[in-house]
């Protein structure tokens, strides 16, 4: 009852005039950022972090919450019509998501999309309500092998549960470490693998990458099949919506676990991309629709959106709570809450209640205000897919180096977009996957530093990854993924039936 006085007092502040206004206008400016590749929600909440100087507390966090809802929901359109992800972690999504628009179903991909991404977003937020004090305590527990093991957990449930062959994945997975590794060395300070070249101290970023292997990857493929100068017919409606909507609840299985796992991912923290991966993976492993994934499935869709919002969501509550950031976006938000003059942590429940709670009832409004501006808007972004290629793919090419090179404003990078364009051009042409190379590319230098700070504390004993209950039994799951194609065959062996010897004879005369 304590909760839901504070919420209803909460919903009293983000209704005045002022703070709603804001919030309209952060979620639209969200959804713009969103849909344009390489800026992201945490550039463009830290680009527009000075306008909230100004501003009340309360004021800017609202306005700067709802560029965040506003990114999470546009990132996944730029990925089903274009293949190319405004946010990280809307790669995912785009595995079937794109094939989905391909095959004249725009609307319906879409509009699973946000509604996913609604539902994980109210199931984080009721979360964050009622369980923050539990959370809190819970996330205190995490340390350096705590994160590894979530990290661990997160590249062996895709090479265990992956469809395709164990070895390409293995090698696009080893080719992201690889990629990971250059740049600066978090750990003692020295270069590696940057061949003299100054501007790879700071490593390939993950965004340029990502522009590269999917929008550049996929408008050579596009070439080389010959230019379709028709475009796509792709149109939304009420009754598309609808007809989507009553379809939805038949994967009720499948937003509650993506919800857990977006949930667990973003208070540990792991992240709204690792998140999305996890849950495209684990839903692809437990679906009866399992070996379609990849070629228009809506569950392929329904599962990376739904864990990404819940994860991007539940990350803001250890930034409150704790005063540690689950994503960058969270990083970004807690700076400004220093420039604010607010001290994060569990005196801001109690201090700052207009402001917590202001910010918890805009999360649920938040959500609702940005599901419907983005389903009345789908129209205008789904008439894209009408515009012959011949005329769209220069487009896209001029937006996917736009955002290579507003990253850092460096023209290398832009460089380097077509470069992970002929790599992305190549690995489809030779049928190995390009999700592990992505995921080993974002994770891959964090899951180094949590290793490595696991072995300078236990002075290089692995059974730190057992030294608790808590890192151990990740540990110890993240094994059984990795094994999991070896054990379902010896589960399979046990349980078929023994052959009868004496029924094989044949019966003698």
């Amino acid at each position: 009852m304590v909760e839901l006085s504070a919420l209803l007092h909460g919903f009293s502040v983000i209704l005045t005039p002022m703070n709603f206004g804001l919030m309209l206008v952060g979620i639209i400016l969200g959804v713009v950022i969103g849909v344009l590749p390489g800026l992201g929600g945490a550039n463009g909440v830290a680009i527009l972090l000075p306008l909230t100087f100004t501003m009340s507390p309360t004021s800017a966090i609202v306005m700067l919450s709802c560029i965040y809802w506003g990114a999470l929901f546009g990132g996944a359109i730029t990925s089903i019509l274009f293949n190319i992800p405004g946010e990280p972690w809307s790669v995912a999504t785009t595995f079937d998501g794109y094939p989905m628009a391909q095959r004249g179903q725009a609307g319906q991909a879409l509009t699973a999309a946000f509604t996913s991404s609604f539902v994980g977003a109210l199931v984080a937020v009721i979360m964050i309500t009622f369980l923050a004090p539990l959370v809190a305590k819970f996330a205190l527990k995490f340390g350096a092998p705590e994160y590894f093991a979530v990290y661990l957990l997160t590249f062996c449930s895709f090479v265990g549960m992956g469809k395709g062959s164990p070895f390409k994945i293995l090698v696009s997975m080893a080719l992201g470490f690889a990629l990971a590794a250059v740049g600066m060395d978090t750990i003692t300070g020295q270069l590696r693998m940057t061949f003299g070249i100054t501007e790879l101290m700071r490593g390939f970023d993950f965004l340029i990458a990502v522009i590269g292997l999917f929008g550049i990857g996929e408008i050579l493929l596009s070439m080389e099949e010959g230019l379709q100068f028709s475009g796509k017919s792709a149109r939304i409606n009420a009754k598309v919506v609808w007809e989507t909507w009553k379809e939805l609840p038949r994967y009720w299985v499948t937003s509650v676990r993506s919800s857990l796992v977006g949930i667990w991912m973003g208070i540990t923290p792991g992240g709204a991309t690792p998140a999305s991966f996890m849950s495209y993976g684990l839903a692809k492993k437990m679906s009866k629709n399992g070996p379609k994934f990849g070629t228009g499935e809506i569950e392929g869709v329904i599962a990376p959106e739904t864990a990404a919002h819940a994860a991007g969501t539940s990350a803001l509550l250890p930034m409150l709570a704790l005063g540690i950031p689950g994503s960058p976006t969270a990083a970004v938000l807690l700076g400004g809450l220093l420039i604010w003059g607010l001290q994060p942590g569990p005196l801001l429940f109690v201090e700052q209640k207009d402001f917590v709670w202001g910010l918890i009832a805009s999360m649920y409004l938040g959500n609702v205000v940005g599901l419907i501006v983005v389903l009345t808007t789908v129209p205008l972004f789904a008439s894209i897919l009408r515009i012959p290629f011949s005329i769209i793919a220069p487009v896209i090419i001029v937006i996917c180096a736009i955002g290579a090179y507003t990253v850092h404003g460096a023209m290398l990078d832009v460089w380097f977009m077509l470069g992970f364009g002929v790599v992305g051009y190549v690995f489809k042409k030779l049928d190995y996957p390009l999700a592990p190379l992505v995921l080993a590319l974002v994770l891959g230098d964090k899951a180094e530093d949590s290793f490595r700070q696991s072995m300078l504390v236990s002075q290089g004993d692995v059974l730190i990854m057992w030294s608790n209950p808590l890192v151990g039994s990740i540990t110890t799951l993240a094994l059984i993924m990795l094994l999991w194609p070896l054990i379902s065959k010896l589960l399979g062996a046990i349980r078929a039936p023994k052959a009868n010897p004496l029924a094989e004879q044949q019966p003698v005369d």
